[in-house]
């Protein structure tokens, strides 16, 4: 197994920033509490987009209701690990120093998905990242607003609210946080949104 995927369970936060206090076990697997109350955020909004129009900052009002997103401790495993690894070697990318993308760890990490999806090892077709904002809010609402562009190319808001046909039919979720006052920008966020099959 790939030693990026073998220290996700060891590694939490990469400073005293992120203490006990501030982590949430769910379901064997112990997140940051910024984490989860982004997932949960997310879930809230998909169930009413419209609602939260304000509050991101561009207009959802023709954004349909979806069902809520399953916590996923695979995903936030990996989630994790790649935001403390972007945040550890201070980069911003879909793929790795190594060269890979998030289907290989996700496949390592034992989400179940066709071999097309993780054969090529830089692969992605489910992360979302972020950085610089230290709160869940904020990050959402940064992934949400995507550059202010319209529902039809705004690629994050689509994952996120499962907008296209695609995200749609994704239904898991897991999200990592880690911090690094040395990297250019400080936060770093993995946001993982899955499903199993096409």
């Amino acid at each position: 197994m790939h030693k990026w995927i073998l220290m996700a369970a060891s590694l939490l936060c990469l400073t005293s920033a992120c203490s006990d206090d501030e982590n949430v076990e769910s379901n064997g697997f112990v997140a940051n509490s910024e984490a989860m109350k982004a997932a949960s955020l997310i879930n809230e909004i998909r169930k009413n987009p419209s609602a939260y129009s304000s509050q991101m900052g561009v207009d959802l009002s023709g954004v349909a209701a979806r069902p809520a997103l399953n916590w996923n401790s695979a995903l936030a495993k990996v989630a994790q690990t790649k935001a403390e690894d972007m945040a550890k070697n201070n980069y911003f990318s879909h793929v790795d120093l190594n060269g890979y993308g998030v289907n290989y760890f996700m496949h390592e990490a034992g989400y179940d998905m066709p071999e097309a999806w993780y054969k090529d090892k830089k692969l992605n077709y489910f992360e979302n990242i972020a950085a610089g904002n230290a709160t869940a809010e904020a990050m959402v609402k940064q992934l949400v607003y995507d550059g202010g562009k319209d529902n039809s190319s705004a690629g994050h808001r689509s994952s996120l609210l499962g907008i296209s046909d695609w995200n749609r039919s994704c239904i898991d979720i897991g999200i990592g946080y880690a911090y690094d006052a040395n990297s250019i920008y400080g936060h770093y966020w993995s946001v993982i949104i899955a499903k199993h099959n096409y």
